[in-house]
């Protein structure tokens, strides 16, 4: 008399297993689609996937060039900013010379920047040519280092000016960055110019023999 009541219990116990062993799958299934979908968005974020790779690329060796050059000019002209703030004897120079370190440390981070999403390689320091020309300006002061350091700047930034500005017509990966270096190039020249001018017509410069 007892075994249907019996048997009713076994059977709800076996649905009851047989239930729990299929959410369980179902658990697993979705662990296993969440585990996925994680391993694809970490791929996607540390830009191991092929679509990363391509997406930044390698710089031309002519953007190499670019790059290295204006590091290395970037580089001086901090270096030459500092100096300026040391030696010089106006406070023209000294402010010109704040300006520049300030500036180009900027723009230098931001090439820096750009050259390792590019897989450029930086340069170490200054070429052979701006060590010459930091190392004769760092023997001169007073006003013969005001005098020479304008001169120089005035040259260094046409220059860099010209550079910039053949840079901003191609259509590669630096040509805006170009674009946006060409108007502080040009405040720099304006200033560099501005404290040439008066360097250039001093009675002192004259009663030299």
């Amino acid at each position: 008399m007892n075994s249907k009541p019996m048997l009713a219990i076994g059977v709800a116990a076996a649905f009851a297993l047989a239930a729990g062993a299929a959410q369980a799958q179902t658990s697993s299934n979705g662990n296993k689609g969440t585990a996925a979908r994680a391993q694809a968005t970490s791929n996607d974020m540390s830009g191991k996937s092929t679509a990363g790779k391509s997406a930044t690329g390698k710089a031309s060796k002519a953007d190499q060039a670019f790059l290295k050059e204006a590091m290395q000019g970037d580089m001086t002209e901090v270096k030459m900013g500092e100096l300026a703030q040391e030696k010089g004897q106006s406070d023209g120079v000294k402010t010109f010379g704040e300006t520049l370190a300030k500036d180009h440390g900027d723009h230098l981070k931001k090439l820096e920047a750009a050259s390792a999403e590019m897989g450029a390689s930086a340069p170490d320091g200054m070429s052979a040519k701006q060590k010459a020309d930091y190392d004769k300006l760092s023997k001169l002061s007073g006003a013969k280092f005001d005098r020479e350091f304008a001169k120089h700047m005035v040259m260094d930034h046409k220059k860099d000016i010209a550079k910039y500005q053949a840079e901003a017509k191609k259509t590669g990966p630096l040509a805006d960055l170009a674009k946006e270096t060409v108007p502080v190039l040009q405040k720099h020249l304006k200033m560099a110019q501005y404290l040439d001018k008066p360097a250039a017509t001093t009675g002192s410069s004259s009663k030299t023999r």
